[in-house]
């Protein structure tokens, strides 16, 4: 007999843990067509559960799971492979994507775009790419998931985006060309060079991604309602997120 609300093989990520009752945890996943969900571990805390050394943050799993209500019971979890185990500053920046997701995602709606987006900087992580430039590709494409798509060929006037002119962007509204006006508070002077190489996905420059740094700064700062972030704080305390 089938349990009710199963669902089977489902690519997923664990973002958190915490212990539950005696010998169980709560984790919490993102997974590719359900987005973000509360799981029980059952027993996964014991010394002989198969589960204690699967449920790791940035491990790609395969997740199969049952019930209706908003919190489901976790039946089973398998480890896909193919990320190295991340350590030093990717782990910590890996914690830092966890938050983000957590603390901006609803529950129980699907994000599949942002799932791939999580996967493929999981594995750039991994892989040890520059983390600059995988973390402004995630933030943008958090934001993109959450319905604010930052536009960065266009400006508030529909006009093409003049590479030799500076732009104000704002928290809202496209990039306003300065044209000697003067500045509006709380927003970022950026060159229209800058703009245009963002629209390229293309962060080969310095310059591009201490640009990209300041705009998702201040896009996620506005999604977040002055929610504190600890893992950027502490990214902030130990290194420059840019080079």
């Amino acid at each position: 007999m089938s349990q009710p609300g199963k669902i089977d093989r489902q690519p997923g990520y664990v973002l958190m843990s915490q212990p539950w009752r005696e010998t169980s945890l709560l984790i919490e996943v993102l997974t590719r067509d359900y987005g973000r969900l509360t799981l029980v571990a059952r027993s996964a805390r014991r010394p002989q559960s198969t589960l204690r050394g699967v449920l790791m943050p940035f491990a790609p799993l395969e997740l199969a799971w049952f019930g209706k209500t908003e919190l489901r019971t976790l039946h089973s979890a398998d480890w896909l492979g193919g990320v190295p185990q991340l350590s030093g500053m990717t782990l910590l920046s890996g914690f830092y994507l966890n938050e983000l997701v957590v603390k901006l995602t609803a529950r129980d709606d699907p994000y599949p775009e942002l799932y791939f987006a999580y996967d493929r900087a999981v594995h750039a992580l991994g892989a040890g790419d520059e983390l600059p430039t995988v973390l402004r590709r995630f933030e943008l494409a958090l934001l993109a998931s959450l319905g604010y798509t930052p536009t960065f060929d266009r400006d508030a006037l529909g006009q093409r985006i003049d590479p030799e002119q500076g732009y104000a962007c704002q928290a809202d509204g496209l990039p306003e060309p300065l044209n000697g006006r003067t500045v509006v508070a709380e927003s970022e002077i950026v060159p229209g060079a800058v703009l245009l190489a963002l629209a390229a996905d293309d962060f080969s420059e310095p310059v591009t991604r201490r640009a990209a740094r300041r705009l998702t700064r201040l896009w996620l700062d506005k999604q977040l309602f002055d929610c504190r972030l600890a893992t950027r704080e502490l990214l902030q305390t130990i290194t420059d997120l840019s080079d």
